[in-house]
């Protein structure tokens, strides 16, 4: 079953001379529970096109299709609606509230969206991630790969149609990001949980089940 769908997808910035084609028409399709790497070197296009892909973003031309839906054929608060419950990200810089404790970081997109949350589920999440003894621990007590592993529980719990992770582990150390590298790899074969993952490190990509690279805007090769 497919879950992700670009159809010629562009993004072009400025004009006559001094016009960038920041992504080239991309077409790629991700099926469900597939773990992907798009790998590509700085400038490429590849944080603009999972921009693109998490519906931060307008495209110039072309389609981006999540569980079915073209996802910019939606008005500015029905897009914001999709996302909340049908992406999850997982970012470079954590992003976690310091007021809150690790459980409420978690739970938090839910609670926003007024969804029920599933406490057994959130406890298998927080199981595999070993972060079960944490839950009441404030970020600024936790380690960054323990933040991280927050990060991807946040992005679980929900249980989104695709995760989509922006090179989420560039602050952290090479040990502990083969740690989180392996935990990602986990939660998507046990949770049958489909994400896509922009990296330039090509170690790193190696842990996907399929890598895409990117250059230039344009796709160059799949395997």
């Amino acid at each position: 079953m497919t879950i992700l769908q670009t159809d010629g997808l562009k993004k072009i910035y400025g004009s006559g001379e001094n016009t960038v084609h920041a992504l080239d028409g991309v077409n790629l399709t991700v099926e469900k529970g597939e773990f992907v790497s798009i790998v590509g070197t700085s400038g490429s296009g590849k944080s603009t096109l999972l921009h693109m892909l998490g519906g931060l973003d307008r495209p110039t031309a072309g389609k981006v299709i999540v569980d079915g839906k073209d996802i910019f054929s939606l008005k500015e608060e029905a897009l914001t609606i999709f996302r909340r419950r049908k992406i999850g990200f997982v970012f470079q810089s954590y992003n976690l509230v310091p007021v809150l404790n690790v459980y409420e970081n978690i739970v938090l997109p839910i609670e926003l969206d007024g969804g029920d949350i599933n406490r057994d589920f959130i406890a298998q999440i927080v199981e595999t991630l070993g972060i079960g003894g944490r839950l009441s621990a404030l970020p600024n007590q936790l380690s960054g790969g323990q933040q991280q592993r927050v990060a991807i529980a946040r992005a679980l719990a929900s249980a989104p149609a695709i995760i989509l992770a922006d090179e989420p582990t560039g602050n952290l150390d090479s040990k502990t990001s083969q740690d989180v590298l392996s935990l990602l790899k986990v939660t998507s074969q046990k949770f049958s949980q489909t994400i896509v993952m922009i990296t330039h490190n090509e170690e790193i990509a190696q842990m996907a089940d399929r890598i895409i690279r990117i250059e230039d805007g344009r796709i160059t090769g799949r395997r």
